[in-house]
């Protein structure tokens, strides 16, 4: 099996949330690209500093203060092709892997799994469209391609906040300047 695989984001638990934010937006000139309530009651931010990505650090409540956590919350894959996203999916079975069930999240089309010592992953592509994260909708992997896409076209525009990839990075852009004109300003004396 010869496909395009690439690291696309990481996930992390945090402890204290708006110090972990505060650190990657104003240190490190990420900006935050999307903010919500994860289903058991936690937050989770997206942070990037590319706007053809989504979310390149994705940080989520949960991580226990005082006790050894694995703080990885994810690791994710950027796939070719649905049709490479079809094809690993077939083959999870195979590899002592976990299907965890497919996904659009309105912005991407993913694959969640365990891998052998639980770790979870996340294989996905892009979709065309953005709506506000967290969005989590099942898909039917067994409709062909452009029922498909149809179907996931038809619930993200349903949405609020739905919007086309290309509109959105055009605001993730202006976003990403602010943040890293903040971060030059903190950095470089003014000279009077």
């Amino acid at each position: 099996m010869s496909y395009g695989l690439t690291l696309s984001h990481v996930g992390l638990f945090v402890t204290d949330m708006p110090r972990m934010v505060d650190f990657y937006t104003g240190f490190l000139g990420f900006a935050e690209s999307d903010r919500g309530a994860t289903s058991n009651g936690g937050e989770i931010v997206f942070l990037t500093r590319d706007s053809r990505e989504h979310h390149q650090l994705v940080l989520a409540t949960g991580r226990p203060a005082d006790l050894p956590y694995n703080i990885v919350n994810q690791l994710s894959f950027r796939v070719d092709s649905l049709d490479t996203l079809r094809e690993l999916r077939r083959g999870i079975r195979n590899e002592h892997a976990t299907e965890l069930g497919p996904v659009t999240h309105g912005n991407a089309l993913s694959v969640y799994l365990h891998d052998p010592e639980k770790n979870r992953v996340e294989l996905l592509i892009d979709t065309p469209w953005y709506v506000p994260q967290p969005c989590r909708i099942p898909v039917d992997f067994s409709l062909p391609d452009h029922a498909l896409w149809a179907t996931i076209e038809r619930a993200v525009r349903a949405l609020p906040g739905f919007m086309s990839r290309e509109t959105w990075a055009a605001e993730i852009d202006k976003r990403i300047a602010e943040a890293t004109a903040r971060r030059r300003r903190a950095v470089v004396p003014t000279l009077a």
